[in-house]
């Protein structure tokens, strides 16, 4: 494995999301000296969290698996997920709910799905899952430590028995009809592959292999931190002050120093911070920008979203999460991949996080984030400013007819993204899941996390290997720290 070479003695990170803080824990735990500088003035990046009205808003990823990945994260520095946080399993995972009525509660335990498979779809249908269920696993196993969790200098680095087995599989067929094999039951087929869209894909044409992440929301488990996603970042970052790592929040990055092919330090407005090494872990146009360079290729954007965070004075549901699938589907994602326009008849995902932590809002009042996925601004350049608006109302009015009545009079307070604020956040095409996971955008195609011509820079985060989502990220961290160790954990 090609590693950052010369003095790595002391680190500096750029940004304080997930992936600066799993490099950080990693690095601080093999005995490096770290500095994170964040421009915000708490930890997080996309994991936000906005107050509104006495209402705690995460403003990112409301969706937690693998907390393994975390607690490996943690366990680099002495601690450990039970130490710092309190995760509350989620039974079921998911309530999905389909445009003829009907419902099914979507659970990590075999028998519990198995049950509500049967209820929904009949003996056939459960008898589908079970063999689902257990190639979903195989499929994880093949893929977890070569292919999601490994650095990669060339594609001959894919090369491996694990390979062959993935392969054997059916891993690089289409989901769409990989899940057909095992079921027939239209409803059931889209609930074990609208997870393709966390990678930016249309399920129908997406990669087999992404089925690992069905594996992790219906087969290895869902979770909340109590206190909200936010708590993840928070408590990551204590775990890493408390190993001495240091923070400069509120601190923005303006310039790479430079000396050959060594980045030297890193500057502030107000601040010169010497380096031996450099973890970049911003957006890929910000990391760009700070390089000073243009981008080898041009990438392939992942869809964007909408996102309604509105705050009620009561509740519909007693899911945590409810995906709300329209009676289109293959439509949708022609609509936003090719067409470039919004749903018209939307799927849509509806998290309530007080369902398991009633604090996130004032007494007798409840949180509802409402995630519409949408073209982003290069595939459909909509102007935002003037429909978003309208598009709110459109979507609360969806969710009406779909059994959340009284919605509209429901709601005391409320705030509306759209691509047009993940723009202006430094997102390129106003997107927060960056680079999609085509074939020519995953694995050693993906953009590599060591930087062409730079000996001691490496990236982390959601545009470099492995990818988008939680696990990918913090996954990330821990690779960039590799790169800088030489592929090992000792000091």
């Amino acid at each position: 494995m090609r590693s950052v070479t010369g003095r790595t003695d002391h680190v500096v990170i750029v940004g304080a999301g997930l992936a600066g803080l799993a490099a950080a824990l990693h690095l601080a735990g093999a005995g490096r000296q770290v500095t994170v500088v964040e421009r915000a003035d708490a930890p997080g990046g996309r994991a936000g969290l906005r107050t509104l009205d006495g209402y705690r808003i995460d403003t990112g990823p409301t969706v937690l698996t693998m907390p393994d990945l975390l607690d490996e994260a943690l366990a680099a520095v002495g601690s450990s997920v039970r130490e710092r946080l309190d995760l509350i399993p989620l039974h079921p995972a998911y309530e999905a709910r389909f445009a003829d009525g009907s419902t099914l509660g979507v659970h990590t335990d075999a028998e519990a799905m198995e049950h509500e498979v049967r209820r929904l779809a009949g003996p056939r249908e459960a008898d589908g899952y079970r063999r689902l269920r257990r190639w979903l696993t195989d499929v994880h196993r093949a893929e977890r430590h070569r292919f999601i969790d490994a650095n990669f200098d060339s594609p001959l680095d894919l090369v491996s028995p694990e390979l062959a087995r993935l392969v054997a599989l059916g891993g690089f067929g289409r989901l769409g009809p990989a899940i057909g094999r095992f079921l027939r039951d239209e409803r059931l087929r889209r609930v074990f592959s609208f997870q393709a869209l966390y990678a930016g894909l249309d399920p129908r044409r997406a990669l087999a292999l992404y089925a690992v992440i069905s594996y992790m929301d219906t087969v290895n488990g869902v979770w909340f931190p109590r206190g909200g996603m936010h708590a993840v970042p928070t408590a990551m970052a204590a775990a890493a002050e408390g190993a001495g790592v240091r923070f400069r929040y509120g601190t923005e990055v303006t310039d790479l120093e430079r000396s050959g092919v060594r980045i030297t330090a890193v500057r502030t407005a107000d601040e010169r911070i010497p380096a031996d090494a450099v973890v970049l872990t911003p957006d890929l146009p910000v990391v760009h920008r700070l390089l000073g360079r243009r981008p080898r290729r041009r990438l392939r954007w992942s869809p964007s979203a909408v996102v309604l965070h509105a705050g009620t004075t009561r509740n519909w549901s007693s899911a945590h999460h409810t995906i709300s699938f329209g009676e289109a589907w293959q439509d949708t994602f022609t609509e936003i991949i090719r067409d470039g326009k919004p749903m018209t008849d939307p799927s849509l995902l509806v998290t309530r996080p007080t369902a398991s932590d009633p604090t996130l809002a004032p007494e007798g009042r409840d949180l509802h984030y409402v995630l519409a996925p949408c073209p982003n601004l290069e595939a459909g350049p909509i102007d935002w400013s003037r429909i978003g608006p309208r598009y709110r109302d459109e979507l609360v009015g969806v969710l009406e007819r779909r059994g959340f009545s009284g919605l509209d009079a429901a709601i005391e307070t409320s705030e509306l993204v759209t691509p047009a604020e993940w723009a202006a956040e430094g997102h390129a095409a106003g997107t927060p899941f960056s680079a999609a996971h085509t074939f020519s955008q995953t694995g050693p195609f993906r953009p590599k996390n060591l930087v062409r011509g730079l000996s001691n820079v490496v990236l982390a985060g959601s545009g470099t290997t492995p990818g988008v989502g939680v696990p990918p990220v913090l996954i990330s961290g821990k690779l960039a720290a590799q790169r800088v160790l030489g592929g090992t954990d000792r000091g």
